[in-house]
């Protein structure tokens, strides 16, 4: 019997949740009963305008399409926030899934999210909950982290991340780095999340 597939999907502009993805796909392979595939969202912006964001190139990652999502058994969706939400390029995507939704494509299909901030108070959680409805109108099952990972009770320092999913706190001018403590709710959010999709794929 093949093993259920995870596709992990972020959209990264300049690299801090591509680094969250590494872990979040360290877990699901550390739970060795998924297979795993990578992609990221595609861009909407021109090569001028991120050129004048000074974001660095995408990464050697491929693109997802719509119709890819049928092949998958599970998702973890990866983003920034954009006033607490999704960015654009995530919802554009969604906007396209309709047809997917008609036929019920999605249905029953298991979720997690992760995300960035720009700063502690920049919608860690309100990125994760505006992004539901997106999973209600198709169906899918909601799979938050909860607490499983002991660095989400850390106060000493900035640690991303809530029981919604891992997050790291990028800095307002985006030179904070994903720490060890929030790589580390990564791993356990995937290993987790592969336990979740293989039980239901039984």
């Amino acid at each position: 019997m093949a093993r259920p597939k995870v596709f992990v999907i972020f959209y990264s502009t300049y690299g801090h949740i591509h680094t969250v993805s590494k872990s979040i796909k360290e877990g699901l392979e550390k739970a060795g009963n998924v297979d795993i595939e990578v992609y990221q969202f595609p861009e909407t912006l021109s090569e001028d305008i991120l050129g004048k964001m000074h974001a660095p190139p995408k990464p050697d990652v491929p693109v997802i399409t719509v119709d890819k999502l049928t092949e998958a058994d599970g998702f973890l969706f990866g983003f920034p926030t954009r006033f607490g939400s999704a960015p654009a390029q995530v919802k554009s995507f969604f906007d396209a899934t309709g047809g997917l939704w008609a036929k019920g494509a999605l249905y029953g299909k298991p979720a997690g999210i992760f995300f960035s901030t720009g700063s502690q108070h920049g919608g860690q959680e309100t990125t994760a909950f505006s992004f539901l409805p997106n999973l209600a109108h198709h169906g899918m099952i909601y799979v938050p982290t909860g607490f499983r990972n002991p660095n989400l009770f850390d106060n000493s320092e900035v640690v991303g991340g809530s029981p919604w999913g891992t997050g790291t706190v990028a800095g307002g001018d985006g030179s904070r780095q994903p720490n060890e403590k929030e790589l580390s709710v990564a791993v356990t959010q995937g290993e987790e999340f592969a336990n979740v999709v293989a039980k239901l794929a039984a």
